[in-house]
């Protein structure tokens, strides 16, 4: 009896699929561990507002050209993965990453509602293997946001769930605090 294989795209399979018009433009699909994903459809309007609200709080403390605010826009996280997270702040301007997309981001933000289980497992740990030093879950479930620090292999070593009374410091910039309040809708 023969093994049945699954074939793991690359990035650059990933990418050669939508250049030669094997992927419509405006599928939503990510690849993450070489499995070609399709993302959570239709956004929900407190989905978007959330993504919004948080793009928002980020630009005002993360200011370009040191850093650049990304907003589902994808990141190149080795050889396999190609995820397009809600909400990615990357060190330098915009050009910089003209010819291909950031390797690495100091802080990553997911917004969840439908999706909480798969942000806080296979995103999770993708994202702690890329070494990704802060990333947060915004949970719209619960009304709270996750905050996911010292990344270990496949895991953050720290997690902390922040309420809407409290404050976070984002660790590129623990001189400045932003009210959990300010990320929900």
């Amino acid at each position: 009896m023969e093994a049945v294989q699954t074939y793991r795209w690359t990035r650059e399979a990933f990418e050669k699929l939508a250049e030669v018009g094997l992927v419509a433009p405006d599928a939503r699909l990510e690849l993450i561990d070489g499995e070609i994903l399709q993302k959570m459809s239709p956004q929900s309007s407190q989905h978007a507002t959330a993504v919004l609200l948080v793009a928002e709080a980020l630009r005002s403390i993360f200011t370009p050209p040191v850093y650049t605010i990304r907003v589902q826009l994808p990141l190149a996280l080795g050889p396999y993965s190609e995820p397009e997270p809600d909400v990615a702040v990357v060190e330098g301007a915009p050009r910089q990453y003209r010819d291909e997309h950031p390797s690495s981001a100091v802080l990553v933000v997911e917004v969840a509602d439908a999706s909480l289980q798969f942000d806080r497992t296979r995103k999770a740990a993708l994202y702690a293997r890329a070494g990704i030093p802060e990333y947060w879950i915004v949970n719209l479930l619960d009304g709270v946001l996750e905050v996911y620090r010292r990344p270990e292999n496949d895991t953050y070593q720290q997690r902390m769930v922040l309420r809407t009374q409290d404050h976070v410091r984002p660790l590129a910039r623990p001189e400045v605090e932003i009210a959990v309040a300010e990320l929900l809708p």
